[in-house]
């Protein structure tokens, strides 16, 4: 199978897969197949509220990421020169990040887009100390990799995404 394929595919059992871990926890989850900018799935409570979340899945061992979606990054000659960090695209964004696996053995790790960032950045920032802030291959990639060990408090965290998203009108009310 051609990569950009197995890519597709993955990407797409990733978002089914987190749509019906949300729907099996009480809400309404729809995914959108690529077609929204942002996020992937929009998980609804059943009398209201919602919350957008993003996918990513992998059946490797680390997420690949661009740095420049998280943070300003500016070039002097071969090095680089990190700045602000990026606003969030979609307000309260939720991330899945998903380990694909044999049937039923799947990991999730839920995270904040704001707590995503914040690991993304650490890990560039301290990769690129290192080397004085240049890369030592190609100096002018913005290309990262996050590995499953840096998300591992944040598996199974689902109540992150369903304390947003109140699933009955008594919770409604409760959360006020």
């Amino acid at each position: 199978m051609a990569k950009g394929q197995a890519n597709k595919l993955t990407g797409a059992v990733g978002e089914f897969l987190v749509a019906a871990e949300l729907c099996r926890r009480g809400l309404l989850a729809t995914p959108f197949a690529g077609n929204v900018p942002h996020y992937d799935i929009i998980a609804s409570g059943q009398s209201g509220g919602h919350v957008a979340v993003q996918v990513k899945a992998i059946n490797g061992h680390a997420w690949q990421f661009d740095i420049q979606k998280f943070l300003d990054v500016q070039m002097d000659g071969e090095r680089q020169v990190l700045g602000a960090p990026r606003q969030e695209p979609f307000p309260e964004l939720m991330c899945v990040l998903v380990v694909l696996k044999k049937t039923g053995q799947d990991r999730f790790f839920i995270l904040e887009w704001k707590e995503l960032q914040n690991l993304v950045v650490r890990d560039y920032t301290g990769y690129l100390s290192k080397n004085n802030f240049v890369r030592p291959r190609k100096p002018g990639s913005f290309h990262m990799a996050l590995a499953i060990s840096d998300v591992e408090p944040f598996e199974n965290e689902w109540r992150k995404i369903l304390d947003r998203v109140p699933s009955t009108l008594i919770e409604q009310l409760q959360n006020g």
